[in-house]
């Protein structure tokens, strides 16, 4: 049982490494094309932080393991808002804009509600999965003229910023491209190798170890970026780079493994998993409206996002043993 233990810790760290590289290189070959910094970082890099997500799913459904596919994209959401938004609010309470309330929020509202409508029948077939890839393509599309549009507002600045200098040589962004994705797929393999060993090895399904190891592994490039985002008092990055990470996850994320090989889903994805899911999507509009003052979470708030993903996992594990 050691060398699965050993295999998904390695996978998680190479997965996290290449993904890196595999951003660096793309955003340096973008833009010696000439392609805008803003676009860049909506497209390629919020592409290249949810491609451990997409991979992993991804393989997983190749291989017929459809408890690892959903419960890592569905883990991932829970904990992008419960773990790392809890985290992330307790080293700098993050400011909730009026614009997150009025579109972001509801937008991501309603995509919960879309991929609970489709799988509440038990089962997710190529067309769910193809209308949530449809949805998500749209979505794109929307957002990418609406932030050319908006070249000045906060995020444009920001992704301005962060690009600025992180050219490379043509020759080597290339190699880190390739590089960087054979790893993403190598390292993508091994983790789900190591995880359905695990899981059989103690009779868990495959489901609470995607919820559960795989989820928060996939789920480290956000952390470390939304981390970095809080620390620097960019909460329009941090905040956004969760909400952007969970529609990725319900839309694409699903929609591919979907697309792969239509899956069974487990019972207790939608009378669990999805109901956590809407319940902390549905806190955060509560948490952002700052009845006695502007929108935050702040520590008290991020104190009680941790104990509801403490809770949960808690509540996971101990229907392992029982």
């Amino acid at each position: 049982m050691l060398v699965p233990f050993l295999a998904v810790l390695f996978g998680l760290v190479l997965l996290v490494w290449s993904a890196d590289r595999f951003v660096d290189g793309s955003a340096s070959v973008a833009r010696h094309f000439g392609m805008p910094p803003l676009l860049i970082g909506m497209v390629i890099v919020g592409f290249g932080t949810s491609a451990p997500e997409m991979l992993v799913s991804a393989l997983a459904a190749m291989q017929n393991n459809p408890g690892i596919a959903l419960g890592n994209a569905y883990g991932s959401n829970i904990t992008n808002i419960a773990l790392i938004l809890g985290i992330t609010a307790l080293i700098s309470p993050i400011a909730v804009h009026s614009q997150v309330l009025r579109k972001e929020l509801p937008m991501l509202t309603a995509v919960t509600l879309l991929a609970a409508w489709q799988i509440g029948d038990g089962a997710l077939t190529r067309i769910d999965a193809l209308v949530l890839l449809g949805v998500f393509a749209g979505l794109m599309t929307w957002t990418i003229v609406q932030g050319v549009r908006k070249k000045t507002d906060a995020l444009g600045q920001e992704m301005e910023a962060e690009l600025t200098g992180q050219t490379m040589p043509m020759n080597r962004a290339l190699l880190w491209v390739v590089v960087g994705l054979l790893l993403l797929i190598a390292s993508s393999r091994i983790l789900v190798w190591g995880a359905v060993e695990i899981a059989h090895g103690f009779g868990v399904s495959d489901l609470i170890i995607g919820l559960t190891i795989v989820a928060v592994g996939t789920s480290l490039p956000e952390l470390a970026s939304s981390v970095i985002a809080a620390r620097k008092g960019e909460h329009d990055i941090a905040l956004g780079n969760i909400l952007g990470s969970n529609l990725f996850n319900t839309l694409a994320v699903v929609g591919i493994a979907g697309a792969i090989r239509p899956m069974p889903v487990a019972p207790e994805v939608l009378t669990r998993d999805m109901v956590v899911m809407g319940a902390l999507t549905l806190a955060l509009f509560v948490i952002g409206f700052g009845f006695r003052g502007p929108g935050r979470i702040n520590r008290l708030e991020g104190t009680v996002l941790l104990a509801c993903y403490v809770g949960y996992t808690a509540y996971l594990v101990v229907g392992v043993f029982n």
